[in-house]
């Protein structure tokens, strides 16, 4: 199924009900007075954020949402009930906007909900309209008709896991392995010109970040490029190839930068990830792991032909961001 990330759809909130003219008569009265209830509101219609990237596609046939009408009044006064509201789910991301206001809302966590369109109100009954000066009112309104739109939804994919790391610290190649993204790949720094994203478990987003260098949150390399799109990563998966003659000093240009840069980056959740542990040896291997340990962080290791450590890592991330 063909990955989609934009949609319109038409979307119209339900009509209020209306107000009826009723009398209510009690045993061995007459007349006992007006009992027209008022008529229900007409359902509201929502959006809602869920973590699902491929959701969209379940509207590719269907584009068409109605939300429930009011019902209308009825006798002893009592009121209609309120039209069913229905929610629109889409994923993580998205932005909607009304094409005739304009409005925009973007949803940016799993669970945004927004309410883009008003249901109708209900009409009035004679029961309203009864006063001292007309004690028998022969008047109701009828229920408002809910709005109505066509809306765009455009998806920008917020990641919930930002790769980082040096140039050829291997970003590319595990997101291809974790993800079967086809990220291009190769052994020159900057491979990677723009983020390349890909799914793992239930709808987890990686973002393969471009290479960072030192001097990077002043414009140096691809600058405020990468910056920008780890702002709302959930956490950090910092990549260090074992290849590295100074690990340490790998793993502090980077946090340099991400510091420099601000935002908070720095205090996102990270862990630390040995790349490339194929063309090592488990001396080498020990090495790096020990000297990477008194940074604090949880250091683990990969091999993207590894399939084992690969299955490990997955879940290993899943986990990582349900707690983040």
């Amino acid at each position: 199924m063909a990955f989609i990330d934009e949609i319109t759809f038409h979307a119209k909130a339900g009509k209020g009900g209306n107000g009826v003219v009723r009398w209510m008569h009690e045993k061995s009265k007459e007349y006992s007075g007006a009992g027209g209830g008022n008529g229900g509101k007409g359902g509201d219609v929502y959006v809602c954020a869920v973590r699902d990237t491929n959701i969209l596609s379940r509207y590719k046939s269907d584009k068409n949402f109605v939300a429930g009408n009011g019902e209308d009044g009825m006798n002893w006064s009592r009121h209609g009930g309120s039209g069913k509201d229905i929610t629109i789910e889409l994923p993580v991301g998205s932005i909607i906007t009304n094409t005739k206001t304009g409005r925009s809302i973007e949803l940016v966590q799993v669970g945004d909900t927004d309410k883009i369109l008003h249901g109708g109100r209900g009409g009035l009954g004679n029961k309203h309209f009864k006063a001292s000066t007309n004690v028998k009112p022969e008047q109701s309104t009828d229920g408002r008709e809910g709005e109505e739109a066509d809306f765009y939804v455009e998806l920008n994919l917020i990641a919930d896991v930002g790769l980082v790391g040096l140039p050829n610290a291997g970003k590319s190649s595990l997101l291809n392995a974790l993800t079967q993204s086809k990220a291009k790949i190769g052994s020159y720094a900057f491979t990677t010109l723009d983020p390349n994203l890909g799914v793992i478990g239930d709808g987890f987003v990686i973002a393969d970040i471009p290479g960072i260098i030192e001097g990077a949150s002043d414009g140096k390399g691809l600058g405020y490029k990468f910056l920008r799109h780890i702002k709302r990563t959930r956490i950090l998966l910092h990549l260090i190839s074992i290849e590295s003659d100074d690990v340490i000093k790998d793993y502090r240009v980077v946090r340099e930068e991400l510091k420099r840069y601000g935002e908070c980056l720095e205090d996102k959740p990270e862990i630390i990830l040995i790349t490339k542990t194929d063309v090592a040896d488990d001396s080498r291997i020990v090495e790096v792991e020990k000297a990477l340990a008194g940074t604090g962080r949880e250091v683990l290791q990969v091999s993207v032909i590894d399939e084992e450590k690969l299955s490990e890592l997955k879940q290993k991330i899943i986990s990582a961001v349900d707690k983040s």
